[in-house]
């Protein structure tokens, strides 16, 4: 099997500038996702080389009327020293990925046979946007928005399937899923909160795993948030880390 990278992960977004460190990421039909507006470091940077490109994106995202300025650092490298005391002390929130790997028949979990999981059809569509616009919210009504527009769009890629699940009829929970030639990518799995601890999320994961089960499925999940804990229970295997870094700017 090949080695899985972060190099392999979506990213939605055009690459708007390319140098020798880094990648400028831009989307022009969703400005308020900081994911797909960001710039993307090849090597570890000094803080000089930091500086010079900040100055750029602040540049660029002033004409854009965006806010703010997020690096995503190289993967399995800690960030130096000197890079986050700059960082720090100029008000940037330091996070960091990680990324899972698993093969279907590994995949260890309960499963909730009463939950009804399906591809989502122009006859599902109109709830699978809902659910994602009331969790979007707690992001800003732009930020919702705008991603229902961006949805919309993702829907006609081939490659890329919404999922979602049913409580009794009810929509509990989704996923994005993008499938490519030997890897299939979980991305944006929730419940919704009512519906939480009653095994939706591992149903949808064992949807993906029956319907994509000759693939090497991956995901990325934040490196200090609980699901992680999650994911290795359920035999995923750490793949890798990244460090990123955001400031939102008044």
């Amino acid at each position: 099997m090949k080695q899985i990278t972060f190099n392999q992960i979506h990213r939605d977004g055009e690459i708007i500038l390319e140098t020798k460190e880094y990648k400028q990421i831009h989307e022009a039909a969703f400005l308020s996702r900081y994911d797909s507006n960001l710039i993307i470091w090849k090597c570890m940077p000094t803080v000089e080389l930091l500086q010079e490109a900040e100055d750029h994106l602040r540049k660029f995202h002033i004409q854009t009327n965006q806010k703010h300025i997020k690096f995503i650092f190289p993967p399995n490298e800690k960030v130096t020293d000197e890079v986050q005391t700059y960082l720090s002390s100029n008000n940037y929130s330091i996070g960091f990925l990680e990324l899972y790997s698993i093969q279907p028949k590994e995949f260890s979990a309960s499963r909730n046979t009463e939950i009804f999981i399906q591809f989502v059809t122009e006859k599902e569509l109109d709830d699978f946007l809902l659910l994602q616009f009331n969790e979007d919210l707690h992001f800003g009504e732009n930020f919702a928005k705008e991603k229902q527009t961006f949805l919309r769009k993702l829907h006609t890629n081939d490659n890329v399937h919404f999922i979602i699940a049913y409580d009794q009829l009810k929509p509990s929970g989704s996923v994005i899923v993008i499938d490519k030639e030997d890897i299939t990518e979980i991305d944006n799995l929730f419940v919704l909160e009512a519906y939480q601890r009653k095994g939706i999320g591992s149903a949808i994961q064992h949807f993906i795993m029956e319907h994509f089960h000759n693939k090497t499925i991956i995901l990325v999940a934040d490196g200090e948030d609980t699901p992680r804990e999650m994911y290795r229970r359920q035999n995923y295997h750490l793949e890798g880390f990244q460090y990123e870094a955001l400031k939102v700017e008044d």
